[in-house]
């Protein structure tokens, strides 16, 4: 049986596709949103950036009903999926946004406005040449921070070793983030299909967790 996925119509003539009624299309993607403009209820909000297919976004909002979650995805064909599979889970509390992951965080979202910031594999970018397009450095922790509320969580994980260590060096120069332990079980941290499929090869991820404030 073919399912009959509901569409935003206004958004679908504003861009000249399809849209998805789980997909966030701002008005303007040059004025800053509000947390009114992301949804219609006021919850805490949660952001994972590079959201892939979506299966760990999912599982986070099928978790946490009580959360408000919002996915970004450069790729139209992986928004489309994360859609779906919201649609078909029934949740009322996920959105994704398609727009590249710097601009996003630096100009678009509100501030002071998410309880955790999710990055999850994004591009290592190996090729030294190359590391000055790697997310995890000055710029980006800024505009991560900008984004958190004032006791708010910023969790990185790779599964590239040099990139870890390279991200912990880069965040050690920025003291406005305190790195804080993360040990598997501390909390409910879904796996990704990717992550499975990793350690089904008996190889591991690195994790890196960072608060925004004071820890007494």
């Amino acid at each position: 049986m073919k399912i009959e996925y509901p569409m935003d119509e206004v958004a679908s003539e504003q861009l000249g596709r399809e849209v998805y009624a789980n997909e966030f299309v701002p008005r303007d993607f040059f004025s800053a949103q509000t947390p009114a403009d992301l949804f219609n209820r006021d919850a805490p909000i949660e952001l994972d950036l590079g959201c892939g297919d979506g299966s760990f976004l999912i599982q986070l909002a099928e978790r946490y009903p009580e959360r408000n979650f919002l996915g970004v995805e450069r790729l139209l064909g992986r928004v489309k999926k994360v859609c779906k599979k919201a649609h078909r889970a029934g949740l009322k509390n996920v959105k994704v946004l398609r727009l590249e992951t710097l601009y996003t965080v630096e100009w678009l979202l509100p501030k002071e406005s998410f309880h955790r910031v999710h990055l999850i594999c994004p591009d290592p970018w190996p090729k030294e040449r190359h590391h000055k397009h790697r997310l995890m450095q000055a710029p980006f922790f800024r505009a991560v921070y900008d984004l958190l509320t004032s006791d708010g969580e910023f969790l990185f994980r790779t599964d590239h070793e040099e990139y870890y260590k390279w991200s912990v060096e880069k965040m050690a120069d920025f003291p406005e983030f305190l790195t804080i332990p993360w040990e598997e079980g501390d909390f409910f941290y879904p796996k990704s299909d990717f992550q499975l499929q990793w350690e089904a090869l008996g190889k591991k991820l690195h994790n890196l967790r960072c608060l925004k404030g004071d820890v007494m």
